[in-house]
């Protein structure tokens, strides 16, 4: 497909698959290859041919939250921590508490906090296109939020969860008819409180899956409902009672952990949601998010943050092989993955090419362990703050290291580990990805967005 050598490209993009890898920083990309496949290996997005640098700091901050990062992707506006697709003077209000003592917010915009500010999604929806959100977090996590909902904190999650209801009380009326496919954790949000088996539910008594319903979606709760759901009416799906859906090594392990065996993989919800969102003739606006890549770089576990990586890396390459049945050349689809801020994982010394990446460091000339000026081995991974620093540092061996819960060492020592304020990758592939080139503000990518989809 031939494209112009200026920002207008000559035809549009029919379908607009969005990838965020949250906390997906260029170390831990780097990282996960190796894991994976090496340092000659390649991930699925590495495939992808364009390639671009994304600056992240918010209104207010050098180093960003997801709030405004994804926000930024979304609206296209530069707005401060905490915030969620809303005017840059919109203030992050102080959550408080419900009757049952849950976060909550005032609905911002109504109290003349802000306003809000159109999303890609809702500009795709007023066009007459499908759209869908999908997560592995909560559905009403920062990032899946930024694309339906408006709000001045992130944390006002059951505001956020009355926003995609469509016609109930706080609905967001850009949505049209509401959003075609929503996918993710925290069922809590949407059903009424219980003293005895919903002690995080709402406090109002709403039960906004049942209103969902009635409106015409299909609602499941594991991976056999989602798959049993038909591809010709809307859908949610909820795979966590409450919080995130598991870790991808929690999912997957013998014998599962929690509700991780009857959840789908990033990957399965990708093309599930692919099918119902291709039965529009108009084509859709899709994000998917790799939320728990994020969790695990905080609470500084290097191998969940990879595994749950390569998770999503196997999401775009199940996204690339659907598209391309009946797209060969997608040339009616765009296909975008990035980040939203980095993390301050780094790598450490001068290891070995073919050392595991979660192993001890072994010296690249003598193969041997490397040591600290105290003679202590030390890993090749290590975060630059975070719970996780020594009083004193002792010898580190193969076996603790490479276990499941190891948490990496870290410089600073605070009670979670931050985000990084450094750049992002972002890689695309397809209709009109020649608009993508560059070092640029995150804010630019909604224009660029905008300009592929013919908006």
């Amino acid at each position: 497909m031939a494209f112009a050598n200026t920002a207008a490209a000559q035809s549009t993009a029919k379908n607009v698959i969005f990838f965020l890898g949250d906390g997906m920083g260029p170390t831990t990309v780097t990282a996960s290859r190796i894991y994976k496949y090496g340092e000659d290996g390649s991930l699925n997005m590495d495939k992808l041919e364009r390639t671009a640098r994304i600056k992240t700091f918010s209104a207010d901050a050098q180093t960003t939250d997801s709030a405004p990062s994804m926000a930024a992707y979304m609206t296209g506006v530069k707005m401060k921590n905490e915030v969620i697709s809303m005017t840059a003077d919109t203030v992050a209000t102080p959550p408080g508490k419900d009757a049952n003592g849950n976060l909550t917010v005032n609905n911002c915009a109504a109290t003349g906090n802000g306003t809000s500010v159109p999303t890609i999604l809702e500009l795709a929806k007023a066009k007459g296109k499908a759209v869908g959100s999908i997560t592995t977090t909560e559905l009403t996590h920062a990032t899946p939020a930024a694309t339906f909902s408006h709000i001045c904190n992130r944390n006002a999650q059951y505001h956020i969860a009355a926003q995609i209801v469509p016609g109930g009380a706080g609905y967001n009326a850009a949505l049209g008819d509401g959003v075609d496919v929503l996918m993710g954790g925290g069922r809590n949000h949407f059903t009424p409180f219980n003293a005895t088996s919903n002690k995080n539910g709402r406090a109002d008594g709403r039960d906004l899956l049942a209103e969902m319903a009635a409106k015409g979606y299909v609602v499941a709760a594991n991976k056999a409902e989602m798959a049993a759901a038909p591809n010709t009416k809307k859908f949610i799906g909820l795979y966590s009672s409450k919080s995130q859906l598991e870790f991808e090594l929690d999912r997957t392990a013998t014998p599962p952990l929690g509700e991780g065996a009857n959840q789908p993989s990033l990957a399965e919800m990708t093309t599930k949601a692919m099918d119902i969102l291709s039965q529009n003739t108009n084509g859709y606006f899709l994000m998917v998010e790799g939320g728990r890549i994020d969790h695990a770089l905080h609470g500084t576990n290097a191998k969940r943050a990879l595994t749950d990586t390569i998770a999503f890396d196997d999401a775009i390459k199940a996204a690339l092989d659907k598209a391309k049945l009946t797209d060969p050349t997608l040339a009616n689809t765009l296909i975008i993955v990035t980040a939203d801020h980095d993390h301050t994982m780094a790598f450490n010394g001068y290891g070995k090419k073919g050392n595991p990446i979660l192993d001890i460091n072994r010296d690249y000339k003598t193969g041997q362990p490397s040591k600290d000026a105290d003679g202590n081995t030390y890993t090749t991974l290590v975060f630059g703050n975070g719970p996780n620093r020594p009083a004193t540092r002792t010898n580190l061996d193969s076996v603790t290291v490479l276990g499941d819960n190891y948490l990496q060492e870290t410089g600073v020592r605070l009670s979670s580990e931050t985000h990084g304020g450094g750049d992002v990758k972002l890689l695309a592939t397809g209709s009109n990805s020649k608009l993508f080139k560059g070092t640029i503000d995150n804010t630019k990518v909604f224009n660029l967005l905008k300009t592929a989809f013919g908006f």
